[in-house]
């Protein structure tokens, strides 16, 4: 049994398309951040292995219609789920100077988010800010007094407004939690993460579950009684060889982490 999760109904219906009809494949439009009430819903106790891809899909970033990309004009909404209320219009054009900042310097981990910050505000004073070429031109024009980068000053800012529009890293948090919880012992968890944020969650998160005693250490004996729930099957995390990036150059950033479930107690 196969149950396919996505917040992208677009992505599901692509899914239906290649698959075709199957018995044994379940595909539901929802966040897997709520995978234990699907599995509930299916009646589904526990599952053998799960895969986690985060981030984007390329026929996300090829639509310029869904606002995902700088290099493409379109409007700016960066959803992946259209049910959502909250764009990234939005964010660009209602929230504080201070607030945009604080959400380049959070997600995006971009130095120069007070600048850019300050320069989307003062460009919406004149006419609200519709597209993702124009919101790309006033990065640029924000920081190009700066030292050259090999990457376009826009992209950390795209990456942090689409993180901060759909709650990604709440999100995968959620997730990470939840299906670690309703792995069968000896089952097995992949994630395929594509920048640091994501990478840093997975990481910790599986060493939390991955450790035992949590006592403070002056204490002569355990009292917790915490068991570990998980072994980690990769120290470090796996990345693409030379031959899988020039035939997808799309998957130069992503890093795949595993482990495998030992016990049943997920605290």
């Amino acid at each position: 049994m196969l149950v396919g999760l996505d917040r992208d109904a677009a992505a599901l219906e692509i899914a239906r398309r290649r698959l075709g009809p199957r018995p044994n494949v379940i595909l539901v439009h929802e966040n897997f951040s709520h995978l234990a009430q699907v599995l509930d819903d299916l009646n589904l106790p526990a599952m053998d292995a799960l895969l986690l891809d985060l981030g984007l899909s390329s026929f996300q970033v090829d639509d310029p219609e869904r606002g995902f990309s700088f290099k493409k004009e379109g409007p700016l909404d960066m959803r992946m789920d259209s049910r959502q209320k909250i764009s990234a219009w939005h964010i660009v054009n209602t929230y504080s100077e201070q607030q945009i900042a604080d959400i380049l310097h959070r997600f995006g981990e971009e130095p120069n988010a007070r600048n850019i910050a300050k320069a989307m505000v003062r460009e919406r004073v004149h006419t609200p800010i519709q597209t993702t070429t124009r919101l790309a031109k006033i990065i640029q024009d924000a920081v190009r007094w700066r030292r050259p980068s090999r990457i376009d000053p826009a992209t950390r800012s795209f990456q942090a407004l689409r993180i901060a529009v759909n709650s990604e890293l709440e999100h995968l948090q959620a997730g990470l939690n939840a299906g670690i919880g309703r792995l069968k012992a000896g089952g097995r968890i992949s994630v395929i993460s594509f920048h640091s944020l994501e990478d840093r969650i997975v990481k910790r998160t599986f060493r939390r579950f991955a450790r035992g005693c949590i006592c403070p250490p002056d204490l002569p004996q355990c009292v917790c009684g915490k068991k570990p729930t998980l072994k980690i099957l990769t120290p470090k995390p796996v990345e693409p060889s030379p031959e899988e990036v020039s035939a997808n150059p799309r998957s130069r950033s992503a890093r795949l982490r595993a482990a495998e479930k030992i016990s049943e107690d997920s605290k």
